[in-house]
């Protein structure tokens, strides 16, 4: 497995998994499609920039146009001042073979290796037991349950952190 930088032309796994009904439910739903190709194209200059990690998941480097699901890492300010966030998704073909768990302790890695981003928070809907799980297994502390804004809507997360200096498992 590998993580590589969003592209410009990776709109179509964009669209498999923000436009998905089923990929969305726990993030308020499914987004517009017509907004796709420009999330991608600002993801891919952050990334590009080194602003922010926007990584591709790659199951194979054999077959790099093949990916399972992206991975990011991100800062931005909140009402507590400014936190470095990690999110995943994992297309359905691709869930439940550990892909997800993988990229999300890569990522933390090189953060480690890098000392880059400090402590990092993910924030996965409290219905959503795969991403909580994942939290759990690579050395992420529950902080509380808290209610998140996510592409304008509303909803009920867990709140983890980890130090990726300190407390990877």
């Amino acid at each position: 497995m590998q993580l590589r930088n969003v592209l410009p032309g990776d709109v179509d796994a964009y669209v498999r998994m923000r436009c998905d009904p089923d990929m969305m439910a726990d993030l308020g739903g499914p987004q517009p499609r017509e907004e796709m190709a420009a999330k991608v194209r600002r993801d891919a200059e952050q990334a590009a920039a080194d602003l922010a990690w926007f990584k591709m998941i790659v199951p194979d480097p054999a077959t790099p146009e093949v990916v399972a699901g992206t991975v990011t890492l991100w800062s931005h300010h909140t009402d507590d001042g400014p936190i470095s966030e990690i999110g995943w998704m994992v297309l359905p073909r691709f869930q439940g073979q550990g892909l997800g768990k993988r990229a999300v302790r890569m990522l933390l890695a090189r953060a480690r290796d890098e000392s880059r981003w400090g402590v990092v928070h993910a924030f996965p809907a409290t219905s959503n037991a795969a991403s909580n799980g994942i939290c759990r297994s690579v050395g992420f502390r529950f902080v509380s349950e808290t209610d998140v804004a996510f592409a304008g809507r509303v909803f009920r997360t867990n709140h983890w952190s980890v130090d990726p200096g300190t407390d990877l498992a």
